[in-house]
């Protein structure tokens, strides 16, 4: 006779933790990412965005799961695809439509473009989101510098840098996370496999199996889940980041989803396999995959979801009204901000000490001498 025994517990996710209410804000979350971007295709089209527009499409969950399991007093640093997070970590979208329209009051004047902004400091102080620096893999040694300051002063804090696929065969890459490692920095690097390099398939970059292997070589935790699945990214994360906050270091988490747009708003993915997306938009959508478990697991009627969309909608008209309000930057605003002290510096400083009827006798070959007629 054959003894029968209790099946055992689940393992208890972190996600159980959530209440109803933090579930479905990851759902707003979500949709306010795929509808602002939407917003931003239009404003594309009638050349009211300055530079490219690259669409996080397909990769939602990944971006939102992760950094909601982060703590206000911690530090993000995104990729271009992570607008999500940026949301999540406080970035508001007139924020993003004025940044990605250059507009004179956008957060960086018009210097800069989409999310290339930050703000960062003490904690509780700031949003503690860090500008991301376009070259593949740099935020990588930066954002491990960013946390080695954590542990020297003793501070409860978490960073969590994102990359690409194609960025973990950079020097960058590799020279910050192997020096995260040593030093024990708390660190989550998050690696966001899409399955493309720009058009470079993985296969094509790299011989390794999969992304989480790696961590192995850098002595550092390594961990795997699906990216369009928000509830399991939020666990992973979550698990990686209470593991840096214990003081165990850093942890590799590979991310596995699909972007079903191309490099850029230009890029018409011509190097993809054809059917490939149409089936990653039908059988793996993450706002999809969530509703589904919405509904099911917290009975989350079709009225909550359509006033959250609603929500959402009304929030990204009201803020592309106030940004298609804003000024073009004036000449001025590029001295505004270099230099801590003066803020702004008082325009042909360099003249300051001619007279009116000199300005027309300046010597060419000397930038701001003149022709005094030889008087001295």
């Amino acid at each position: 006779m054959t003894k029968r025994t209790a099946a055992s517990p689940s393992p208890v996710r972190p996600s159980d933790q959530l209440t109803r209410e933090q579930k479905l804000e990851l759902y707003y979350w979500m949709r306010l990412t795929r509808s602002l971007e939407e917003r931003l295709v239009n404003l594309y089209r009638q050349t009211k965005v300055v530079g490219g527009l690259f669409r996080s499409l397909g990769q939602e969950a990944d971006a939102v799961g992760s950094c909601f399991a982060l703590e206000q007093r911690d530090v993000m640093s995104p990729l271009i695809r992570n607008l999500g997070a940026m949301l999540v970590k406080g970035a508001t979208p007139v924020e993003v439509l004025k940044q990605y329209m250059a507009k004179g009051d956008s957060p960086t004047r018009g210097r800069e473009l989409n999310i290339h902004f930050g703000d960062i400091g003490a904690a509780g102080s700031t949003r503690g989101f860090l500008g991301q620096i376009s070259p593949l893999g740099d935020m990588v040694p930066v954002m491990a510098g960013v946390t080695l300051s954590f542990r020297m002063r003793g501070e409860d804090r978490v960073g969590l840098v994102y990359v690409g696929d194609g960025a973990t065969s950079t020097g960058a890459f590799h020279e910050g996370i192997n020096f995260a490692a040593v030093q024990k920095c708390p660190l989550v690097v998050i690696v966001e496999n899409n399955g493309y390099a720009y058009s470079t398939p993985t296969y094509k970059q790299t011989a390794a199996a999969q992304f989480v292997d790696k961590a192995i070589g850098y002595g550092v935790q390594g961990l795997k889940a699906d990216g369009n699945d928000v509830l399991a990214t939020y666990d992973v994360t979550r698990q990686a980041v209470d593991y840096a906050r214990a003081g165990n270091g850093v942890t590799l988490v590979e991310l596995m989803t699909y972007r079903r747009k191309g490099h850029a708003e230009h890029d018409n993915q011509s190097y993809v396999p054809a059917g490939e997306i149409e089936q990653w938009a039908a059988n793996n959508d993450p706002l999809d995959r969530y509703l589904l478990v919405l509904r099911e697991t917290l009975a989350v009627t079709d009225t909550e979801i359509a006033s959250i969309d609603a929500r959402v909608q009304r929030e990204i008209d009201d803020a592309t009204d106030i940004a298609e309000q804003s000024g073009i930057p004036t000449p001025l605003d590029a001295l505004e901000g270099v230099y801590a002290d003066p803020p702004r510096e008082t325009p042909l400083w360099f003249r300051r000490d001619a007279e009116n009827d000199a300005y027309g006798t300046e010597r060419p070959e000397s930038w701001g001498t003149w022709n005094t007629g030889g008087k001295s």
